[in-house]
Formats: C-alpha cells, sequence, structure tokens
C-alpha cells in the first residue's frame, strides 16, 4: 500500500535522510522508533510533500506520488497526524472535522468516526483550543480519517500524552485498522504503544534504517538502547 524506496533527503546542503527502504502493508501498521533529531519528522514530512526529495521513489496503492503536491497526494490517499496536533483552536471540533471534508463528495462527519472518539462527540461544540493534548490528537486523527486515506501517517501521538489516553487512542489506531483496511505508519519513542499497535518495527538513527523486526520477534531491550540517549 505505501512503498518508499531509497530516500534521501536534503536540508539545503545537510544530507537528512540517507537511502531509507520500507513498505507498509494494507491492514498493516509499522512503527519507526527512534530519539528526537534522528530523522522521524523529517521522513514523514517528506513522505507528505513538505520536504522535496533529492531521490528516490513513494508509492500509494501503486501510484507514484513522489514529486506530487501536498494535497495531491492527499486526494491519492495519504493523511497526515503531524507532530503537535495543529488543531485549529478557534474552530470548533465539528469544524475542525469538517476540513478533512474539503474535498469529499458527502460533507457529513461519518457516525463511525464518534463511535472510535466518543469524546469528539461529547465535545463537537467545544472549541478545539479548549481541548486537552490527548483530546486534540483524537481531534486530528478524526480529522485525518474523515479523508478516508489508504495510509495514515502519525508523527508522535503519545508526545504530552497521559498513559490513560495513550491506551485509548492505541485501541483506536487497532479498530481503524480493522475497520478500514488501512495502512498506519506511526512514528514513536513509547516502546509500549509501538508494541501495542505495530505488526514491525523499524528504528531510524542518524538519517538512516538500522535495525528492522515483526512484533513477535522484538528484542525490546535492544530497541531501548537505540532510544536511550
Amino acid at each position: 500500500m505505501l512503498q518508499v524506496k531509497d530516500l534521501f533527503v536534503a536540508y539545503g546542503q545537510s544530507e537528512a535522510l540517507h537511502g531509507i527502504s520500507f513498505e507498509g502493508r494494507a491492514n498493516e501498521t509499522v512503527a519507526i522508533m527512534g530519539r528526537n533529531g534522528m530523522g522521524k519528522t523529517t521522513l514523514f514530512k517528506s513522505l507528505m510533500g513538505i520536504l522535496p526529495l533529492k531521490s528516490g521513489s513513494i508509492s500509494v496503492a501503486g501510484q507514484d506520488i513522489s514529486t506530487d503536491a501536498s494535497y495531491v497526494r492527499v486526494a491519492k490517499g495519504i493523511a497526515y497526524v503531524p507532530q503537535g496536533r495543529m488543531v485549529f483552536p478557534t474552530l470548533t471540533v465539528e469544524e475542525n472535522i469538517q476540513t478533512g471534508l474539503e474535498n469529499a463528495v458527502h460533507k457529513r462527519i461519518p457516525d463511525e468516526i464518534y463511535a472510535l472518539f466518543p469524546v469528539l462527540w461529547d465535545m463537537r461544540r467545544r472549541k478545539g483550543g479548549n481541548l486537552s493534548g490527548g483530546q486534540q490528537q483524537q481531534l486530528a486523527i478524526a480529522r485525518a480519517l474523515v479523508t478516508d486515506p489508504k495510509v495514515l501517517l502519525l508523527d508522535e501521538p503519545t508526545e504530552g500524552i497521559q498513559p490513560s489516553i495513550i491506551k485509548d487512542i492505541a485501541k483506536a489506531l487497532n479498530e481503524i485498522r480493522k475497520m478500514r483496511k488501512i495502512t498506519i505508519i506511526v512514528s514513536e519513542q513509547v516502546l509500549s504503544f509501538a508494541m501495542d499497535v505495530a505488526d514491525r518495527l523499524f528504528v531510524i538513527e542518524g538519517g538512516q534504517l538500522v535495525h528492522a523486526t515483526a512484533r513477535a520477534d522484538t528484542d525490546q531491550q535492544r530497541i531501548k538502547a537505540y532510544l536511550s540517549v
């Protein structure tokens, strides 16, 4: 569903990603683990078209999106929940979700979105800026889901969120995948969350993938060693 081949990305003269290759299959969650500054957000921004590729290719469901503008990538089936959530603070919860429906045929928010995140139904008239971090994260995921993506990218979804809400988000992601059969790519530093949601885990270090494992075969101590400073 998502195929990333030999990705090189640079900030000016400084190369940030050095030949990254991986794939995400339909109905699969992949975790990209790594410390801050190792290239997770750069990778996600390049997948979304916010950062241009120096070389390499990205395809979604067999369609090459390597040179497409971000909005074209969304139309071709990729959705992105950025680090820090980026909800619109002055819009209501409902209005925030509706911004994801801009290019949709039907402008109504599907019932399943509120079924996945009941708190958003309860708070649908409340301003996005008045929600807690965990509620904003659920809102950002809901907004991405109404674009009906084939691939959902989540950059550091657990950052600054209390443990009980992290469990709720893990449960929702597993439900979403079951319901929609989509590919979820999540960048993460919290190993317990990755183990709850991911079928496969990769470790990124210095802009390269340095370790890959299926969840069942994961050596947690080895991954923790990569994540510790």
